[in-house]
């Protein structure tokens, strides 16, 4: 017979369990960033107070009890100017953390904290027999719900403010799921406070309410995060790029499903995100200049082709003239999907149509329109760019080299070309942050790159592994020429030298390397391109691992 001391132990350990897991996953899934380290600063106070009342529950011992108690208040003592923080954060105001500031609002929690744990004369608790089971809290306990409560109160404040400003619809979802979440915890754990605290005495005791609130607003958080993509950096530039321009954007997959559009687009036309999105359907009803067979037969076509055509359609009382213009997305010879751009040109027809003796002004319009499908081709380029490069380098990222390497190594083993595989990375790179700070390793890894590129050849590939990790792909290259490379750009990473910027102080850097060569292979005995690749990659990192554990900057080349 499960008992209600019992049921509750489990209860609030379950909780622990299910928030810690939340947390692993907001952890792992997202790229950190300033934001994110706010925010999981407030996630992990959170996590304190189920596993304390659940290892409360665990002892009989008043000490323990007494220890696990308090430690599980001062977690959530926390909790309050850790979400102050990550609202300015949210609030785009991050400016106004400064050491003043910040410290104003740690004081308040730093003392109720000690307050908390020293339990002076029991101020804060005492237990009423012999154990915590059953406790009555002091003033102490009030002082740090006021000052929660003040904490949601400015937190809000600053929210609502930002609400009321001309901000982005993006930006105002984020700033709503934020405050639900927190409106989700604060009901569960004035619940909590009413009926465990001021009417104990009327109510039944009611286990792990204020557990269920941070789970809860817990779960709402990470739902939110994942749907409005409030970390993703990278997602919320391209996607500020895409609604800046004044052209129409619709990108689709290979089975015309659309995938984003932006705002110029959904004003033209009634179609969201998930439409099926078939251009035959499109045109039908529509005025196509010179009809729409040689358009589709680019379009459709195998392979596809660059279309354009020029259409009419009723918009309320007036006509628009939009030019669609259809341009293939292919990956590796592989059509995965198409972008559809939809100029509104109807100003410059009315033109064209209303005076055909403006030569000067239609010439004017005519280099308007072909910059504007420049400015289009060079943002899609810079789209294009953003998707295989990284951002602080300008190396190749991981992902599109693996693309690369799967088709350059097969043809390599097809026709017996000689290729070699560099993987190294900074030595002690962990001591420079420490020592200068992020930024000073972001520039200590930039100055590595361009280091490493200007010791190479033009076909080679140098690409960002990950964090200070690189790999470099040499193709048309043996074992003895890949040595004398790698020990190339091993002497002119340890000779450069980085600035730190405290008073012309520099800083050397070294690099460990591990060196594959591949001369002679047997085409036959490989089967999966991706497996083979990652053997080859996998031999590399172990001769890295050599060269580290064997004293650093040197060079290793597996067997």
């Amino acid at each position: 017979m499960v008992t209600s001391l019992e049921y509750a132990l489990w209860l609030d350990f379950g909780l622990f369990l299910a928030t810690s897991a939340l947390f692993v996953y907001v952890f792992m899934s997202s790229t950190i960033t300033r934001l994110h380290k706010v925010y999981l600063t407030f996630h992990a106070s959170l996590l304190l107070w189920p596993l304390c009342q659940f290892a409360a529950e665990t002892t009989d011992d008043p000490f323990f009890q007494s220890f696990y108690l308090k430690a599980g208040f001062a977690g959530i003592s926390v909790v309050g100017v850790a979400w102050t923080i990550f609202a300015v954060f949210l609030s785009g105001h991050s400016y106004l953390l400064h050491h003043r500031s910040m410290t104003a609002l740690a004081v308040p929690t730093a003392l109720v904290v000690a307050l908390i744990l020293l339990n002076p004369s029991g101020a804060f608790m005492r237990p009423v027999e012999e154990d915590y089971t059953d406790r009555v809290y002091g003033p102490i306990f009030w002082v740090m719900v006021a000052i929660q409560f003040v904490y949601l109160a400015l937190s809000s404040g600053l929210l609502f403010r930002t609400l009321r400003d001309n901000v982005a619809p993006r930006h105002r979802r984020q700033i709503r799921m934020a405050m639900t979440g927190m409106i989700i915890l604060a009901v569960f754990a004035l619940a909590d406070t009413f009926a465990n605290v001021i009417f104990d005495a009327d109510l039944p005791t009611i286990s792990g309410l204020t557990s269920c609130g941070i789970l809860f607003s817990v779960i709402y958080f990470v739902i939110a995060i994942r749907k409005y993509g409030v970390f993703d950096i990278v997602r919320i530039a391209q996607v500020n790029v895409v609604d800046s321009m004044s052209t129409g954007v619709a990108v689709l997959d290979e089975h015309d499903v659309v995938l984003e559009t932006n705002r110029v687009f959904r004003r033209l036309f009634d179609i969201r995100t998930g439409d099926r999105l078939r251009i035959e359907t499109l045109l039908e009803p529509l005025d196509a200049e010179g009809g729409t067979e040689s358009f589709l037969q680019a379009y459709r076509g195998n392979p596809p082709k660059p279309a354009q055509i020029e259409v009419t359609f009723k918009d309320n009382d007036t006509f628009r003239h939009v030019i669609i213009h259809g341009e293939p997305i292919e990956a590796n010879g592989v059509v995965i999907g198409r972008v559809l751009t939809f100029q509104d040109v109807s100003e410059l027809r009315s033109l064209v149509e209303s005076s055909y003796r403006q030569n000067e002004a239609l010439q004017q319009r005519n280099r308007e329109l072909v910059e504007m499908q420049a400015e289009l081709y060079a943002m899609n380029q810079q789209l294009e760019r953003m998707a295989i490069t990284d951002s602080l380098t300008g190396c190749y990222n991981r992902r599109y080299l693996m693309q690369q390497l799967e088709h350059e190594i097969m043809t390599n083993i097809r026709y017996n070309i000689p290729f070699a595989i560099f993987l190294f990375d900074i030595d002690l790179f962990k001591s420079i942050n420490d020592v200068y700070g992020h930024l000073v390793g972001d520039e200590v890894i930039k100055h590595t790159a361009d280091t490493v590129r200007r010791c190479l050849r033009r076909t080679d590939i140098v690409a960002r592994y990950g964090g200070e990790e690189f790999t470099v792909y040499l193709p048309h290259t043996n074992r003895a020429q890949a040595m004398m490379l790698a020990e190339r750009v091993r002497e002119a990473v340890s000779s450069s030298e980085v600035k730190t910027g405290r008073d012309g102080e520099t800083v050397r850097v070294t690099i460990s390397m591990g060196v594959l060569a591949v001369e002679e292979s047997d085409p036959r005995r490989i089967d999966d391109a991706k497996e083979y690749l990652r053997e080859l990659f996998s031999r590399a990192d172990a001769a890295l691992y050599q060269a580290k554990n064997g004293g650093r900057n040197r060079i290793v080349a597996a067997d």
